[in-house]
């Protein structure tokens, strides 16, 4: 056995049996050692950023670890991205990351460079194994930090040697640690707090799944504060039966808005809320001026076992939640918008369906329209850093095959990691996807009204458009193995949208927008 074979049989006895990889001549001998294992699920991903956004959303899924194989430097630094989001979405990710050979580092090879420095700026654990006879354990070492304290970035430099030499091995894992707790007393403290005037209960992480976001519901209605949720989220329950929370609108002057009678704000699984920039003359944080901030349970602690605590000391056991009902609309017809597209989702999703939404500018809505939809799991951006839904829905039909999954991506937001594509096809992946051809970074015109431009020339509508040449997403399909679609009209968008939910393997339909 060498240190390669040591690591892919960790991996497997500690319950990690998926690999996305885009490897390189560093990773040889790791890809011989997956080679001889066919119960280790192997995902080609023909760009690291594609690797590591499927990672992610693989894990807001599962609530589980995959790992990634990188190459070198270069490789993690291409998959950094995503890697972002996954920190921001708090997914536990082990990244196996190929170096040069230890006596080769001696010297300025062409993809030296500072893999530690790149690592550590987005891991939240770093290590580099020393011998091949350590690599078991490291690996070991690397899951348990992934799974530790409610989902981590862990990343394993493995230089060459390290994976031919010979070792031994396995090692399995060990559990994460027990998730710290808060007392007693801050639990009685949010239960009086949650039951004055202008309260408001924010959760996020666990708290927005099944049945705990059922039980934050039921603390809202028993103690009269009104349920929150962020503007970013890594994944919610949604549709019907789900809890009627309100979502933080994403522009300041609403997300004000919506907290402006706030008294306080108690923090479970959740961070602060803040403005997504700053702009000249608006806050940082919306809330206003004297509202108690107080955080009873942060992203890393123990976010279900506070809800539960906290539902026994407000009483909310028995309490009758508002939850969201079933109201389907008609099918929409006509001149393509995209809320007719969240009308035409909210009538189409099936029940248990997996929703991407990362239609930047046009999605904004979507997220109130699918409140009336069937019961499914919503999916959003978390760390601001686009194109991750391509790759996410490769992650999330990984980690779950029998659910329809539906991704929403604007033309601009597709283009970083367009590669995804050619993943869904070849694993045959039940993904269908709706790229919004609006010809441009939709997104940067809005904010550069809202930091006071209202006027701008040529050079500003160069950076903005996407126009000139054309993208033709349909021929992008096609070369990358997909059926695709072009829907002028809602008519069109409507039968291909269905004929992608009815059938098994992956689509994808162009919308043009305006």
């Amino acid at each position: 056995m060498n240190g390669a074979e040591s690591l892919v049989k960790t991996l497997l006895a500690s319950g990690v049996d998926t690999v996305f990889a885009n490897p390189g001549t560093s990773e040889m001998h790791f890809v011989a050692a997956l080679d001889t294992h066919p119960e280790m699920n192997c995902v080609l991903c023909l760009f690291e950023g594609g690797v590591t956004g499927a990672a992610d959303v693989y894990f807001r899924m599962k609530r589980d670890v995959s790992a990634t194989l990188l190459h070198l430097g270069p490789g993690f630094a291409n998959g950094f991205a995503n890697l972002h989001n996954a920190r921001k979405a708090g997914s536990g990710v082990v990244n196996v990351v190929g170096e040069h050979a230890t006596h080769h580092l001696a010297y300025e090879s062409p993809l030296k460079g500072n893999l530690d420095g790149v690592a550590g700026a987005v891991s939240h654990w770093v290590r580099r194994s020393p011998d091949a006879e350590t690599v078991a354990t490291d690996g070991a070492a690397a899951i348990r930090a992934a799974r530790s304290l409610n989902g981590q970035i862990a990343t394993l430099v493995l230089p060459a040697d390290t994976a031919w030499n010979p070792a031994t091995g396995p090692v399995t894992a060990t559990a994460s640690g027990a998730l710290y707790r808060p007392a007693d007393d801050r639990i009685e403290a949010a239960a009086t707090r949650l039951c004055q005037p202008g309260a408001v209960l924010m959760v996020g992480g666990a708290a927005l799944i099944g049945e705990a976001f059922q039980t934050a519901a039921r603390i809202a209605a028993a103690t009269g504060a009104r349920l929150i949720v962020d503007t970013l989220i890594p994944r919610r329950s949604h549709g019907a039966g789900s809890p009627a929370a309100v979502q933080l609108p994403y522009a300041v002057a609403p997300k004000i808005e919506t907290l402006k009678e706030a008294t306080s704000i108690t923090l479970l699984g959740s961070n602060r809320p803040v403005t997504f920039f700053a702009y000249p003359g608006k806050p940082s944080l919306p809330e206003p001026a004297g509202c108690e901030i107080a955080e009873l349970a942060s992203p890393e602690m123990d976010t279900l076992w506070t809800l539960d605590a906290l539902a026994n000391a407000t009483g909310a056991r028995s309490a009758r939640a508002a939850v969201n009902q079933t109201d389907l609309p008609d099918l929409p017809t006509g001149r393509p918008t995209s809320d007719k597209l969240g009308q035409a989702l909210s009538a189409l999703l099936p029940e248990g369906a997996i929703f991407l939404n990362e239609a930047v500018s046009n999605g904004r809505n979507f997220p109130e329209m699918l409140s009336r939809a069937r019961p499914i799991d919503l999916v959003g951006g978390t760390g601001g850093s686009i194109g991750w839904s391509l790759p996410g829905a490769v992650g999330a039909a990984t980690a779950c095959p029998d659910r329809k999954v539906v991704v929403v991506t604007g033309d601009g937001s597709a283009m970083y990691t367009g590669q995804s594509l050619w993943t869904m096809a070849r694993q045959g992946l039940d993904v269908t996807v709706i790229v919004l051809a609006n010809r441009g970074y939709q997104i940067l015109r809005d904010e550069l009204k809202n930091v006071g431009v209202d006027t701008y020339g040529a050079n500003a509508q160069a950076m903005f458009d996407v126009d000139t040449p054309r993208l033709d997403w349909v021929a992008m399909a096609k070369g990358h193995g997909l059926p695709g679609t072009r829907a002028e009209d809602m008519e069109t968008l409507v039968k291909a949208l269905r004929d992608g939910i009815e059938g098994d393997g992956p689509s994808l339909i162009e919308l043009a927008l305006d």
